[in-house]
């Protein structure tokens, strides 16, 4: 029903920047939220940013003022500008996706896509 397909990540040096974009392929149905999670090795997966087709966003506490998600409704597309990169923000970040119901609903990943940042 969705399938998202990630890319941006890569290797970048502390202090630079990256943007990482995830589209939903398939088009098919309306999402609601989609955003973007984190994993680092030997860690629970966590939050980063998610925002809704009405444009309302929610950020975790570490990377508030340094990362921005924006969002086309119409391409379905989400996109992550990371700023100010650390070193503790290297993991595998995965794309998420909400659908808007009520039928069908559901929540879908992408396969993830690797984020290092050396210091």
């Amino acid at each position: 029903q969705v399938q998202l397909v990630e890319s941006g990540g890569g290797l970048v040096q502390a202090g630079g920047s990256l943007r990482l974009s995830c589209a939903d392929s398939r088009r098919l149905f309306s999402i609601n939220v989609m955003g973007w999670y984190r994993q680092a090795p030997g860690k629970q997966r966590e939050l980063v940013a998610t925002m809704t087709s009405g444009g309302r966003t929610i950020y975790g506490d570490s990377v508030k003022g340094r990362f921005t998600i924006s969002r086309d409704n119409a391409k379905s597309t989400v996109y992550l500008q990371m700023n100010s990169l650390k070193p503790e923000d290297t993991a595998v970040y995965y794309c998420s996706a909400v659908l808007s119901g009520p039928v069908p609903s559901g929540s879908y990943w992408g396969q993830g896509t690797q984020v290092t940042v050396s210091s």
